[in-house]
């Protein structure tokens, strides 16, 4: 059985997945990362040249090949669960876990990564946050089974929560 972590970024999914992988001797896996992997440059490399439908496709490809793994940890990226295939495809051997925190905790946190291309246009980067999470929080809250909010934890605490939640549900 996988844990998926879902969450915007800013969440603590990364740092997060690392931790839990050592506690629980589990491998881990960030589907950003191996899309990266695979496309042989950077995200916004990606959406520069090949658009946001391209990453998207990529992603759902991977979501289907790590979904068919066991004893993971799998740090998705933040609009993975836009994709109803990619949720289905993590759900066969997969309990999620969603990470969430405020707009300002998300905005304080990423401000400056350089990683990610906006998601769209016109918008001020807080604009941004908010109206993304106002469209994926109600599906990220109806996928998981548990919901941490990291706006005060650190990545230990976080992942203390999520071995507690585990340990409750495991028999």
């Amino acid at each position: 059985m996988n844990l998926v972590l879902i969450g915007y970024r800013g969440t603590g999914k990364s740092a997060v997945a690392k931790l839990l992988a050592e506690r629980l001797q589990m491998k881990v896996i960030s589907t950003d990362e191996e899309i990266v992997r695979r496309a042989g440059m950077s995200t916004p490399e990606i959406v520069a040249k090949m658009g946001w439908q391209y990453f998207r496709d990529l992603e759902s490809a991977v979501a289907r090949e790590v979904g068919a793994l066991d004893n993971h940890v799998i740090d998705t990226g933040g609009g993975l669960i836009e994709r109803r295939e990619n949720i289905q495809a993590l759900a066969s051997n997969g309990r999620f876990i969603w990470l969430k925190a405020t707009v300002a905790t998300i905005v304080a946190r990423i401000a400056t990564d350089t990683e990610r291309p906006p998601l769209t246009d016109g918008k001020t980067f807080t604009e941004e946050v908010a109206e993304v999470l106002e469209r994926r929080n109600p599906i990220y809250e109806q996928t998981a089974e548990i919901a941490v909010d990291t706006d005060t934890l650190t990545p230990e605490e976080i992942a203390d929560r999520i071995m507690e939640f585990r340990k409750s549900t495991v028999p």
